[in-house]
This record gives structure tokens, C-alpha cells and sequence, in this order.
């Protein structure tokens, strides 16, 4: 058990949301344990996405950008666990770490944010609208062609200051990171799953640790949410099935119902020339298994190729 004078170390990115996760990890841990805050140390770590900001991610390397260097911390016993926001996550760890703790999750929602308009519909043709998302990119370029989609990269504050300068009409944040930051007012309205399918695991944070490490094993599964685990098996191995990265539009979302699970796909030409959805309903056991049959469903229907098309 962590105490003052050997703290659990605990491994992030430094952005006021992952700060926020990384708070937010402590305080289930310490309640969970009867701990004081002394007996956890926040170790933030710096990666490549968070440095180079002035290239489209696709550009500079896909989802490990946000996390290579933490796990390569959490490797070397710099830190005990490092915590993520799940849809930044790649579908496979690196030998010797485990994923297998995830928070409550938060609202799935993306949140249109807009000075001048209540919506996509109210955007006159030509109109900005900023993201860095290929997967937002494509949703809004398949509803509304008219519209152009411009790079928005950088953290919430960030982006919300381009706004401010006029550099797009509007944008997109993730409701979660808003609820997390004590920010929901900054969104305009938030889109509901049925009109724009989020990210694969948004709203989710996962804590990965050491394979053999039995402390933090056992600490971790005192605070992992069961049925967030569950819908994430189904997202992601949907993800993984389509070998995702950030360079491909990929949208998907599991809702638990009872003892079933319900699971919404869609994959999407990053030009939004074209879209492929699909939604089932299984027992929430065979989750991940339709995660697998969905992905090859939707990529039988595209047809090959479909993902090597770059604009």
C-alpha cells in the first residue's frame, strides 16, 4: 500500500483535462483505500502530441502520440500508473502493461460550440468549421458539403480561443471533457449520438499498469467501473477489427440494456464521399465478438480499399 514516503506515482499528460482525470483517479483510489492525497505523487509527462501542434496528427504519427512516452515511464518504474482518456488509446499495449481498469463513464456526447449559431444547419455556405477529428471531419463533410473543415488542434482552452479570433465558426469539444473541467456551459448545444456517432471510447478514462505489478493490480481493480469495461470491449475490439488510427473516420458506441448490449458502427471516407454504419444487439458476453463481426460486416460492404483513400 502507498504511503507518504513511497507514493503511488501517477503518470499524465499535463493539459487541465488530463490534470483533471489524474485528480479525479487519485480521489476513487484514496477513497477507495482510506488514503491520504501524500500517498499519491501526479507525475505529468510531456508526449509528442502535446508538443508538436501545428501539424495535423495524421501528419506526425496517429493515436501514440499521446501516450508513447507515458508508457514508456511506466515501463521503466518512473511512474506506478498512467492514466488516459480512452478514445486517445491505441487498441494494443506494449509488452509488460496491462489495461484493465476504467472509470465511471462520462457523457459520449460531442458538444457544438459556437459563438453565432445554434447548429450545423445555421452555418451559411462556406463557413469554417474547426477540428482536428478526421472523424468529425467526415460526419459534418457527409450532412453538410457546403461547409469547410479546417485544422483546430491544441487543448480546450486552446481551441476555444481560436474560436474567439475568428479562425472558424465553430467547433467541436467532447462533453465529457467540459462535465470533467467544470466547463458544460461553454457548449452551445450537445449533439446526440443519433445525429453525430462519437469516438470509440469517448468519455472513458482507462489506468494502465505493469503486467506483474500485483500492487497496483489489486488497487486498480478496487475502483474499475464493470459495466464501462464492458462497453469499451465491444468499441474497441470494433476499432481493433478496422485497424484504427487517426487517420481514419471511425465512429462507434456500446449502451448496456439489461443483460444486453446494444452497438452502433460507422466508418467513413475522410472526404465524407462516403459512409458505412450498422447497429446490433447481442447479450452483453458476446460484446466483443460483435464488435468483430460488425467491423468485417461494414468493410465487406465498403469494399477494399476503402481506407487507403487519402485527401
Amino acid at each position: 500500500m502507498p504511503t507518504p514516503t513511497h507514493p503511488l506515482k501517477i503518470g499524465t499528460r499535463g493539459s487541465p483535462l488530463a490534470l483533471a482525470q489524474a485528480h479525479e483517479t487519485r480521489r476513487r483510489l484514496q477513497a477507495a483505500f482510506d488514503l491520504p492525497e501524500a500517498a499519491f505523487e501526479i507525475s505529468v509527462i510531456k508526449t509528442t502530441g502535446d508538443r508538436v501542434l501545428d501539424r495535423p496528427l495524421k501528419e506526425i504519427g496517429g493515436k501514440g502520440l499521446f501516450t508513447r512516452e507515458i508508457e514508456e515511464a511506466l515501463l521503466s518504474g518512473a511512474i506506478d500508473i498512467a492514466v488516459h482518456s480512452m478514445k486517445d488509446m491505441p487498441v494494443l499495449q506494449p509488452e509488460g502493461l496491462t489495461l484493465d481498469c476504467y472509470l465511471p463513464r462520462e457523457d459520449v456526447r460531442d458538444a457544438f460550440v459556437s459563438p453565432g449559431a445554434s447548429g450545423l444547419a445555421d452555418l451559411p455556405s462556406g463557413a469554417r468549421v474547426g477540428t482536428s477529428s478526421l472523424r468529425r471531419k467526415a460526419q459534418v463533410l457527409v450532412a453538410y458539403p457546403h461547409l469547410e473543415v479546417v485544422e483546430f488542434r491544441g487543448n480546450v482552452q486552446t481551441r476555444l480561443k481560436k474560436l474567439e479570433d475568428g479562425v472558424a465558426a465553430c467547433t467541436f469539444l467532447a462533453m465529457a471533457g467540459l462535465n470533467r473541467l467544470g466547463r458544460a456551459d461553454v457548449a452551445t448545444a450537445a449533439i446526440d449520438p443519433e445525429v453525430m456517432l462519437p469516438a470509440v471510447a469517448q468519455g472513458a478514462i482507462g489506468i494502465e499498469r505493469r503486467a506483474g505489478d500485483t500492487r497496483a493490480a489489486d488497487m486498480l481493480a478496487a475502483i474499475h467501473h464493470g459495466p464501462t469495461g464492458q462497453r469499451l470491449a465491444a468499441e474497441r475490439a470494433f476499432l481493433a477489427a478496422l485497424d484504427g488510427s487517426c487517420e481514419t473516420p471511425i465512429a462507434g458506441l456500446a449502451e448496456l440494456d439489461g443483460s444486453t448490449l446494444r452497438l452502433r458502427g460507422e466508418i467513413l471516407r475522410p472526404d465524407g464521399g462516403a459512409r458505412y454504419g450498422d447497429d446490433a444487439t447481442v447479450p452483453i458476453e458476446d460484446g466483443a465478438a460483435l464488435g468483430r463481426e460488425m467491423a468485417a460486416r461494414l468493410l465487406s460492404e465498403a469494399g477494399p480499399g476503402f481506407f487507403d483513400w487519402r485527401g
